[in-house]
């Protein structure tokens, strides 16, 4: 199947396009840009620099693609941005390249959905299904894992790692990490709980979901410091791994911040 390329938009001739690519009016399009099968440029779209965009990825009007990072350390280093697979970018988003400093990489998943005026900074890596709600303002250096829920106005500091299955409420001040399943909320954002409700969604049983809770409850006790109340985790629940899961985003964060529970100091190790 051939491309289809309205003739109001410009599409350098070095650019790579796969079978089935739609591109239409008012687009602009780089010479180092590589655009996967059934991909759709709706209308005024740009895609610039050393980016990849996946299969059958949507990209709607005024989103801003590749385009060199809000950065002023960057110097021209050829970095490069990677989109996955039926992803959904809507109207105003912006996407920024890595830098030398971050690894030269932004990479986001395949079925994410960025909702209108989002923003992805540069050298974050986002997993798989994704949702950044309108205005979500992702720093650069921020790790996503998959299946998280950012919701709109929210703001994630650079550096900080948000874990798999995790919920952001709407206008979320992020300054430190979020474990996998959590809940936070407000600015600056505290943990509030687990995602109940994105895991009832997601299929996960009432015995895991049970067993979370649980041992949610005991990582975030009054009694003794954090490391303490991991390894006492480790050793009750030794067998499910949802819950280790947790305990190795949390040994693996070091001595970063870890988003609390309002009653528990958020540098308490």
């Amino acid at each position: 199947m051939s491309s289809s390329i309205h003739p109001m938009s410009v599409v350098d001739p070095k650019a790579q396009l796969g079978a089935g690519v739609k591109i239409g009016p008012f687009c602009t399009v780089g010479p180092d840009v590589v655009l996967g099968d059934g991909v759709e440029l709706i209308s005024h779209v740009s895609v610039a620099g050393r980016t990849t965009v996946g299969p059958r990825t949507r990209i709607y009007p005024f989103a801003s693609i590749g385009h060199p990072p809000q950065d002023v350390k960057y110097n021209g280093e050829p970095s490069t941005l990677t989109i996955g697979a039926e992803c959904q970018i809507r109207e105003g988003v912006t996407m920024n390249p890595g830098t030398e400093g971050g690894g030269m990489v932004t990479s986001v998943g395949d079925r994410c959905f960025f909702l209108a005026n989002s923003h992805v900074g540069h050298d974050s890596r986002l997993g798989n299904n994704i949702i950044f709600s309108n205005n979500v303002m992702c720093a650069g250096h921020v790790t996503v894992g998959n299946f998280v829920i950012v919701g709109g106005g929210a703001g994630l500091q650079q550096f900080i790692r948000i874990g798999d299955h995790a919920f952001i409420g709407g206008g979320a001040g992020v300054l430190a990490d979020v474990i996998p399943f959590g809940t936070v909320r407000d600015n600056p954002a505290h943990l509030v709980g687990l995602n109940l409700i994105g895991l009832k969604r997601r299929g996960f049983t009432r015995e895991q979901i049970h067993e979370l809770r649980r041992a949610y409850r005991l990582l975030f006790a009054d009694e003794g410091t954090l490391t303490e109340r991991v390894d006492d985790v480790a050793a009750e629940f030794a067998s499910h791994p949802l819950i280790h899961e947790i305990l190795d985003f949390i040994r693996e964060g070091g001595e970063k911040a870890l988003c609390m529970p309002h009653d528990v100091s958020p540098v308490e190790r």
